[in-house]
């Protein structure tokens, strides 16, 4: 399926996953070259088929275009593409006519991986005209869905193992630095002090928890929060986590009914590094809002979607899981799933007053039309269930170009009157 092709794969998420994938793809007829860019790399990707980059950032386009021409590529492959090192190789490879495949963790989470043909999030052209999935066939085949392994604990035992022997192997890459940091005792303590939270939290929700799983609260709004350096907040136009809660409490002080109540959830991958417990505090002393206003960690997340009246977010994926729960979503960022007939379009406060019900069959169609164009079930932290090439081989579907230059780009501003008076 894939014979005569070369895939050049950049940096992967730490652990085997691009290992697995590079097998499965040279399993159908390709062949594969890896570059390795720091030791916690060289840990899990070895063999006469990786190449190691040891020089500064300035020089990482000529040698990435070096290796392209000398290798004959034809596609490169990576995960995430909005780290510095993957935005100049996808700029390169664009220049040079060399597709681009971008991994990342599902739109359709929890049970699958996204593979998309020349960027996701907020650079992917997935189409937002809802007119795009009328064709989507619901009666069709679906190629099904194994529940994936949610293995938490092998995420922090490969991070950590990445982080040290990154750390120890730093003689051999001098020149290398990470988008984030990894220093190995400095993330040990912050994970110690994640743990310690959640056992806190756990403590501290136990009865809003049980409430929401019950559906015995009042009448709510939730606001799941992303990670405190997620990249794709960028295509939003909030620099930080405070700005986006402060805009939102503010909005619900104003226009949400005074029976509702606002719950506001702390991303776990977040827990370690951010408390934003003291903004919320004086949010709700300053605008008056007092039991109205919840800030939780430790909740069944499928069951707060399902009883909420509406969720807010920026763009993160759980904006697409309320959707497929028939919850209304606002969103304040730029999402793939963010169009009429799915999220709501008017301004915020407009939601808090009356939220846009979900259009129930254009979600399911373009659920479908994700799941057989660029999801693959699995996890990046267990394996695969499918075969990579079976997106990575077919045609991508129609996508225009004029969809591709509506991306926007960092300081995206927003719709008129999207920012409540």
């Amino acid at each position: 399926m894939l014979t005569g092709r070369h895939f050049l794969m950049l940096q992967g998420p730490a652990g085997p996953f691009f290992s697995r994938v590079g097998r499965q793809l040279r399993e159908r007829g390709a062949r594969v070259t890896k570059v390795n860019f720091n030791g916690g790399e060289d840990l899990y990707n070895q063999g006469p088929h990786v190449v190691r980059f040891r020089a500064a950032l300035e020089s990482w386009p000529e040698f990435f275009e070096h290796l392209v021409r000398e290798r004959k590529v034809s596609a490169i492959i990576l995960f995430g593409d909005c780290r510095p090192l993957h935005r100049a190789a996808i700029e390169r490879a664009h220049a040079l006519g060399v597709e681009v495949f971008v991994f990342e963790e599902g739109y359709l989470r929890p049970d699958f991986v996204t593979l998309e043909r020349g960027g996701v999030n907020g650079h992917s052209a997935i189409p937002r005209d809802p007119g795009f999935y009328d064709d989507v066939d619901l009666s069709g085949p679906d190629p099904g869905t194994v529940r994936a392994e949610h293995a938490f604990l092998k995420s922090v035992i490969h991070t950590i193992c990445y982080a040290t022997v990154g750390g120890l192997m730093r003689f051999r890459y001098p020149l290398y630095r990470h988008h984030r940091d990894i220093r190995p005792l400095v993330q040990a303590s912050l994970w110690v002090r994640g743990a310690f939270r959640r056992v806190l939290h756990t403590m501290r929700d136990r009865e809003i928890a049980a409430r929401l799983e019950a559906h015995t609260m009042p009448p709510y709004f939730f606001v799941p929060l992303q990670v405190y350096l997620d990249s794709q907040i960028s295509y939003s136009r909030f620099d930080t986590i405070d700005e986006f809660i402060s805009e939102v409490v503010a909005a619900f002080a104003r226009h949400a009914p005074s029976d509702h109540h606002l719950v506001i959830k702390l991303h776990p991958m977040d827990r370690a590094y951010s408390d934003y417990g003291p903004v919320i505090e004086s949010l709700r002393k300053s605008l008056g809002l007092g039991e109205r206003l919840h800030y939780v960690d430790v909740i069944n997340l499928p069951a707060a979607l399902r009883g909420a009246r509406g969720t807010v977010v920026i763009n993160s994926t759980v904006g697409l899981s309320s959707l497929l729960h028939g919850t209304p979503v606002k969103c304040l960022g730029h999402a793939v799933y963010d169009m009429h007939g799915l999220t709501h379009q008017g301004p915020i406060g407009d939601f808090f007053e009356h939220p846009t019900p979900v259009d129930r069959s254009l979600c399911r169609r373009f659920a479908r039309w994700l799941r057989q164009n660029n999801q693959l079930n699995g996890t990046v932290w267990s394996r695969l269930y499918e075969d990579p090439a079976r997106l990575i081989a077919k045609p991508f579907g129609q996508v225009s170009a004029e969809t591709e230059s509506a991306i926007p780009p960092r300081g995206w501003a927003a719709r008129p009157g999207e920012i409540a008076g």
